[in-house]
């Protein structure tokens, strides 16, 4: 009783209440739950709702207020000791570890990203500055990193963590460049294939690392979030070698506020392995030898309408689906889409953009607007 009491107290003070009537009240089923959230955190509790031992109608909501109040920092398990200790000492993010990502989440299947995505199959923050809906928020994204880029006809622009393709196709039809795109994996590569069929663009399953050549322009679009702390200079260095003298570089991150190294337990272990979110200061303290930085802006409230409205696609396609994957997942996916909206909503997430170059640019550089 004295566990479920504090817990009850604790997500009070949070404005939520166990087993209430409103949309983002905890409804417990199983009361061994609340121990084992003292014991492990958010591990246990995002387990606990894979198993249907709890449930909330908003689990968004849920989210942004436990994280609003920052009821975490009242609950810190001791056993995840070893998950921190490993993000320091280990290079969880090397070569050799390099393709465990795809393997684990991009290559789930491509009907599961059909049926969440937009058409363009765009898996990043869309930008939501005048857009209605999904596919126009992301159709701006695209339109807003080519102008950030200057990108102009006959360039040859590289695609660190490529996705399916949806950046370098929208840049090949609409700015007439060529492009090479870089991931890790063979689901991506098979379906944007496909999808870009008569596009000067190439697709090359490989790690960032192994890149040798020069272009014009260098993009990253939610690829940083897998290069981790022990990496962030190299994959800095990646790019500066990629890069001509008078290019830019367009760096697009979800990151943190404060200087957190490995990531959420339950997310590294169910959805994005050896994940680490980066802070300014790291990506500031690894571009500085390479880059000067000319633009930083941030959209991550943007964030958790993307998300909100994948989880809308995923809710209203799962059946379409359901034939390759169980309610434990369907559980575990819609915890993960909705959780990380509430985070983005609390501000606890944000999401940048970075534009670099290699000396400056001459007369300065002035962030372009969409019409």
């Amino acid at each position: 009783m004295q566990t479920k009491r504090y817990l009850a107290e604790l997500l009070e003070s949070a404005g939520i209440s166990i087993n209430g009537s409103r949309p983002w009240d905890m409804q417990l089923h199983q009361e061994q739950l609340l121990n084992d959230v003292l014991t492990r955190g958010n591990l246990a509790l995002g387990e606990g709702y894979m198993r249907g031992d709890w449930d909330s109608e908003r689990l968004d909501e849920f989210f942004y207020r436990v994280l609003r109040a920052d009821l975490g920092s009242h609950i810190k398990p001791a056993r995840f000791f070893w998950h921190h200790l490993k993000a320091r000492l280990l290079n969880l993010q090397s070569r050799a570890r390099a393709f465990q990502v795809g393997q684990h989440h991009y290559d789930l299947g491509n009907r599961l990203y059909q049926a969440m995505l937009d058409e363009r199959m765009v898996y990043t923050c869309g930008y939501w500055h005048r857009a209605d809906n999904l596919a126009a928020a992301q159709r701006d994204k695209l339109e807003l990193i080519c102008r950030k880029l200057q990108l102009r006809p006959g360039m040859k622009v590289l695609d660190i963590g490529c996705g399916w393709g949806s950046f370098m196709k929208y840049a090949a039809e609409h700015y007439g460049v060529r492009c090479v795109g870089i991931t890790v994996s063979k689901a991506q590569v098979e379906l944007g294939e496909k999808l870009c069929t008569g596009l000067p663009i190439e697709f090359r399953l490989k790690d960032y690392r192994e890149i040798s050549e020069t272009f014009d322009a260098v993009v990253s679009i939610g690829m940083f979030e897998h290069v981790g702390q022990k990496n962030y200079a190299e994959f800095m260095q990646v790019a500066a070698r990629s890069l001509k003298e008078d290019g830019l570089f367009l760096l697009h991150t979800i990151g943190r506020n404060r200087d957190v190294r490995g990531t959420d337990p339950w997310i590294n272990r169910y959805i994005f392995p050896n994940g680490e979110l980066p802070c300014l200061a790291h990506i500031d303290a690894a571009s500085r030898k390479h880059f000067s930085a000319e633009d930083v802006h941030n959209f991550g409230a943007d964030y958790d309408r993307t998300l909100m409205a994948w989880y809308h696609n995923f809710e209203r396609n799962w059946e379409s689906i359901s034939d390759a994957y169980d309610d434990t997942f369907k559980r575990m996916w819609s915890y993960y889409l909705q959780s990380c909206a509430g985070a983005f909503r609390a501000r606890d997430l944000q999401l940048w953009q970075w534009v670099f170059s290699k000396n400056g640019v001459e007369g300065g550089y002035h962030r372009p607007q969409l019409d």
